[in-house]
C-alpha cells in the first residue's frame, strides 16, 4: 500500500525559505535592470547606489530607447522569427514523434537513438557549414537565414514522443477502426490531447530563439532583420558613451513579452513538463 509522506511544519517552512531564497537570487538581476531603467545617469554611476531612484527618469530613458534605435522593429522581428520557427517545428516534430511513439517499423530504435544523440550537439557546431551554405544560396541577411536552421527540433521530437507514449493504444486502435488514417489521428486526436506538451515545448522554443544572439550575429547585418538580443548591441556607442539607462529600458521592453507569455502559459507549462516525464 502506497502513501504520501506528510512533511512536518518545520520541513515545510525550511523548503519555502529555500525556494524563496533561490527565487530572490534569480530575480535580483531583473529587479536591478528595472531600477537602472528608472534612474538618471548620475544615479547609475554613484558610489552608493540605491534600489529606488531619487529622481524619476523613466520617461527620458524609455523615450531614448525607442528613439535611438528601431526597438519596436527588433521586437517585431523577434515575434515573427520565434513564432514561425515554433510553428514549423510543431509541423515537423508532431508526426515524427507520433511515428516513434506509436508506429512499428524497422530501425525505430536506431532513429530514436539518433534523436537522443542530436540533443548532445551544441548549436554552434553546424554554424560554419550553415553560413557557407546560406552564402552560396544568397539568403544571408534575411528572415530565411534566421528561421531555416531551427525548423527541425530534436528536443520537440523527444518531448512530444514522451507525451504520446502516454496516450492509450486502444484510443488509436479505435480511431483506425473508424476509418481514420494516421495523419488524421495525429491532427484530430493526438494534438488536442498534447496541448500541455506543446505549451511546454513552445516556452522552451520561444525563449531559446528569442534570446539567441550567436546565430543572428553571424547571419544578419541590417537593422531591418535584427532580433532583440542583437538589437540591444546597437545601443552601444563607444565614441559618445553608452546610455546605460536607455539600454536597461530597452532590455526591460525586450524581456516583457517573454515574462507575459510565461505567466499566461504557466499552468500548461507545468502540466506538460510533468506529463512528459511520466512512464506508462
Amino acid at each position: 500500500m502506497s502513501y504520501v509522506r506528510k512533511l512536518s511544519p518545520l520541513a515545510v517552512s525550511v523548503r519555502h525559505v529555500l525556494l524563496m531564497t533561490g527565487a530572490a537570487v534569480m530575480l535580483i538581476p531583473f529587479i536591478w535592470m528595472v531600477s537602472l531603467s528608472l534612474k538618471p545617469p548620475q544615479e547609475i554611476f554613484t558610489i552608493n547606489p540605491s534600489l529606488f531612484p531619487k529622481v524619476w527618469y523613466a520617461w527620458e530613458n524609455y523615450s531614448l530607447a525607442f528613439k535611438a534605435q528601431p526597438l519596436l522593429r527588433y521586437v517585431l522581428n523577434g515575434v515573427i522569427v520565434t513564432l514561425t520557427i515554433f510553428t514549423v517545428q510543431v509541423l515537423v516534430a508532431v508526426p515524427c514523434a507520433y511515428a516513434l511513439a506509436k508506429l512499428d517499423f524497422r530501425g525505430k530504435g536506431l532513429l530514436f537513438s539518433l534523436v537522443l544523440f542530436c540533443l548532445l550537439i551544441p548549436p554552434q557546431v553546424p554554424a560554419i557549414p550553415l553560413y557557407i551554405a546560406f552564402w552560396k544560396l544568397r539568403i544571408l541577411n534575411s528572415y530565411a537565414a534566421l528561421i531555416l536552421p531551427f525548423t527541425i527540433s530534436v528536443l520537440g521530437i523527444f518531448l512530444m514522443r514522451q507525451f504520446f507514449k502516454m496516450v492509450p493504444d486502444d484510443l488509436i486502435d479505435a480511431a483506425r477502426l473508424d476509418g481514420m488514417g494516421e495523419f488524421t489521428i495525429v491532427w484530430r486526436i493526438m494534438i488536442p490531447n498534447a496541448v500541455p506538451a506543446l505549451v511546454a515545448f513552445g516556452i522552451f522554443s520561444v525563449i531559446a530563439h528569442w534570446n539567441d544572439f550567436f546565430w543572428p550575429l553571424i547571419a544578419i547585418q541590417d537593422h531591418q532583420f535584427m532580433t532583440p538580443p542583437l538589437g540591444i548591441m546597437t545601443f552601444r556607442n563607444d565614441e559618445a558613451g553608452n546610455e546605460y539607462g536607455a539600454i536597461m529600458a530597452a532590455a526591460v521592453v525586450i524581456c516583457l513579452p517573454l515574462i507575459m507569455a510565461f505567466l499566461l502559459a504557466q499552468r500548461r507549462f507545468i502540466e506538460g513538463i510533468t506529463f512528459t516525464g511520466l512512464k506508462r
